[in-house]
């Protein structure tokens, strides 16, 4: 296309942008229209993408982290063919795939948008795995509005980029001036952005966002600039060419009044269709791809931390799978994911400690076909939480691994206690949520965990535990074991990781007051193994969960859960949790004073018999 054309496909992409949005009446339509040029531009000559085959491994990745703009997005799908009028039109309907902020419920899209300051970050997961693993020659697109410049997570990402020189990552921002409440914090000093990402060492280039040539400058700069991220600082006018809406306070997220005016103001509407360039053939892959899987083994009696044998395992997957990776919190000698590091570097990725940038780079690698495991201490993942949630949203798949899980980290105090995890994760849709109590259980999980879809969560502890499963023993998802029982239990207690071995020492004391209990290792926190729940609380009618975190949102409110709408329920549940504010300590001190130690437990069995028999 020449300069005209491309400045005729802009006025389409704004057409589109405002009668989709009318027609659904609802959207961001003048969000859209200021960036469309921008993208015109990008689609008629500098995007290499099959519409046909969006797994091509050659394809170019086109992040919109300005959701928002979805309008514009499937004006582009429109213009390109890749949908037509009829579904167009459904925009914002109840089952329709163009839904108001964009996720891969369409094929072109790799990952969810809208949470702002996410594009960025996952943009330099994509590209970080084909810099250092894939080497095609497709390049990683991301749209940004300037509001969303001022979240942190998009200067963790910047300075990440730059560090690893990822000359493939182009950022085009998109600075309208105007956010949702009034004017952004620079408003169009686009020097204020290329000041900041030129300390990150980024290549910047300023423009005029609706100049049509020098966009395509600019996008052709960005392609050959070597050793360096570049970003294309872009002033636009929000609502560009409807002076109803034209760099107005007020209109954003609202339809145009008047869109037939605006349409007609527009030019009218056009039905420009464009044929993206392909990108070429992809080569070959060589190789075997997967190998036999030899996880570590543990000797019954050991005592081993269940994060070494995370570590270990981990490296034994590597060694058989080509296709993991793992991220960093700069923490890796804690979590023992410096043992993968250490044999396999090439797929070992530092993130630093910016626990967003870490999770948002799985969900990025995990979109090229990677399986990621990021991994850090439990306590630092409140951070990423929005990440996670959105790789939710994303249909990511990846398995994050939180270390130091509990007040059983001990001395440390409670700013690095991972209380809150697991209700965090069970929290997060479609994840699964696993606490392995020995090594052999949590090498087992392990592996396991690549098998598995969505966000899958795992639990390690610092300090070592007793292993008490053979090597053969196997542990599926969803399921539990049963480590204690005989027919006269009058208790059952649920423990997860560390609680597992006090509640095994509180049954052997229980034993000798002639109490009988039975013990179950709920090592799957979601799901649930709701059978031999129910099997528990029908054989012995009360049940105590033992947990190393906080009440609200763990083991109990796990099992409380799978009685919801079940019989028979349970006599009585009593909860075991960290419900006051830990100090320092001792791990053992730490769980006598959250009364979750055998002691404790014990005493609480002894308590609850007493009254049952009353």
């Amino acid at each position: 296309m020449d300069t005209r054309e491309m400045a005729e496909l802009a006025q389409q992409l704004r057409v589109d942008s405002v009668r989709v949005a009318d027609r659904a009446g609802s959207g961001h339509p003048t969000s859209s229209m200021s960036a469309a040029d921008l993208m015109a531009v990008l689609l008629a000559g500098h995007l290499r993408y099959d519409f046909g085959n969006p797994g091509h491994p050659g394809n170019d990745r086109l992040i919109f982290s300005k959701g928002h703009a979805s309008p514009l997005l499937y004006s582009m799908y429109l213009a390109a063919g890749a949908i037509d009028e009829q579904e167009f039109l459904t925009y914002r309907t109840l089952g329709s795939r163009l839904e108001g902020h964009p996720t891969p419920r369409l094929p072109w899209v790799d990952v969810a948008t809208g949470s702002l300051g996410q594009g960025l970050p996952v943009g330099v997961g994509m590209a970080l795995a084909n810099q250092r693993l894939e080497h095609t020659p497709h390049r990683v697109w991301v749209l940004s509005g300037d509001s969303e410049m001022a979240e942190g997570s998009v200067w963790e990402a910047a300075e990440h980029a730059g560090d690893q020189h990822l000359d493939a990552l182009t950022l085009i921002i998109d600075v309208n001036r105007l956010g949702q409440r009034g004017p952004t914090r620079h408003q169009r000093d686009l020097s204020a952005y290329g000041r900041r990402l030129r300390a990150f060492d980024w290549h910047t280039i300023e423009i005029d966002g609706h100049d049509i040539e020098a966009v395509e400058r600019a996008l052709g700069e960005a392609e050959s600039t070597a050793g360096r991220p570049t970003a294309i600082i872009a002033g636009t006018r929000k609502g560009r060419g409807v002076r109803a809406v034209e760099d107005r306070e007020g209109m954003h997220g609202k339809p145009v009044k008047d869109a037939e005016a605006a349409v007609e103001e527009l030019g009218g509407r056009r039905s420009i269709r464009v044929d993206v360039h392909r990108p070429g053939e992809p080569a070959q892959e060589t190789g075997p791809r997967h190998r036999e899987l030899r996880l570590p083994r543990y000797e019954l009696g050991e005592t081993v931390p269940t994060r070494d044998a995370f570590g270990e395992a981990l490296t034994a997957l590597g060694h058989a799978y080509e296709d993991v990776v793992v991220l960093d919190g700069e923490v890796g000698d804690s979590t023992r994911a410096e043992y993968f590091a250490k044999e396999h570097p090439d797929r070992y990725f530092e993130c630093y400690i910016a626990e967003q940038q870490m999770v948002a780079a799985a969900v990025g690698m995990q979109a090229v076909g990677r399986v990621p495991y990021a991994a850090t201490f439990a306590a630092f993942l409140t951070r990423a939480h929005d990440f996670l949630r959105m790789a939710a949203v994303s249909r990511a798949s990846l398995n994050v691994v939180g270390s130091h899980a509990g007040v059983s980290i001990g001395e440390d105090g409670p700013s690095q206690m991972g209380v809150e995890d697991i209700a965090m994760f069970r929290a997060i849709h479609g994840s699964t949520v696993l606490q392995p109590c020995d090594a052999n259980q949590a090498a087992c999980l392990v592996a396991a965990m690549h098998e598995l879809d969505g966000v899958r969560y795992l639990r390690t502890m610092r300090s070592g535990t007793p292993v008490i499963y053979g090597p053969g023993e196997e542990f599926p998802v969803g399921g539990s074991k049963v480590l204690r029982r005989s027919d006269a239990d009058r208790v059952t207690l649920l423990g997860t990781g560390v609680t597992v071995h006090e509640c095994l020492a509180a049954a052997d004391a229980l034993a000798k007051d002639g109490i009988p209990v039975r013990v179950i290792d709920m090592y799957s926190l979601k799901p649930v193994d709701e059978h031999v729940l129910m099997a528990a609380a029908e054989d012995t009618e009360c049940l105590i969960t033992v947990e190393d975190h906080h009440p609200q949102g763990g083991l109990g409110d796990a099992v409380a859960e799978a009685f919801a709408d079940a019989r028979p329920a349970p006599r009585r549940l009593v909860r075991l949790a960290v419900t006051d504010m830990p100090g320092s300590g001792t791990g053992e001190e730490q769980r006598r004073a959250a009364g979750i130690d055998a002691e404790s437990i014990a005493a609480g069995v002894r308590l609850l018999t007493e009254k049952i028999i009353r």
